[in-house]
């Protein structure tokens, strides 16, 4: 993932999602350099990104005993899914250091709910697609629509 200039003020940084200033954290850094990356290099449209999404929140979630967990970002698509117009295309799970296995259990478990036809992890050095399958890098949206 390459390095994207950042809005910084006062240890806050700008998240162009949610339109705001959020503490500039190391994991929240990388969130907002990825979405950067997603929507200037890989051709994800803005308004279909979301940002610490809770779970409950998503319309297509019908468990009655969810974990009171958000999702870091979940990338949406029109027309993937036969019941709803806007449907997860990607999830993706930030972390501030090194991905690990904890890190990819976490992600995987998220999407038990969220149930994104792809998931991937990023990190400080790196960024993957870890279902369904594996791939050392996140494709372009428009790649990611035709593997629907």
């Amino acid at each position: 993932m390459e390095i994207m200039p950042l809005s910084k003020r006062n240890n806050l940084v700008f998240d162009l999602i949610r339109k705001e200033y959020v503490p500039a954290t190391k994991e929240e850094i990388i969130r907002q350099k990825l979405l950067l990356f997603l929507i200037d290099k890989l051709g994800f449209p803005k308004e279909l990104i979301a940002v610490e999404k809770e779970l409950g929140q998503l319309p297509h979630v019908k468990e009655k005993f969810l974990p009171e967990r958000r999702a870091d970002v979940i990338c949406f698509a029109k027309g993937i899914h036969p019941e709803y117009p806007l449907y997860p295309l990607l999830l993706i799970e930030c972390k501030q250091n090194l991905i690990s296995e904890d890190a990819i259990q976490q992600v995987l478990g998220y999407n038990h709910f969220v149930k994104a036809h792809f998931v991937g992890v990023a990190g400080e050095k790196e960024c993957r697609l870890i279902y369904p399958t594996k791939l050392p890098f996140i494709p372009s949206y428009s790649e990611l629509i035709a593997r629907c």
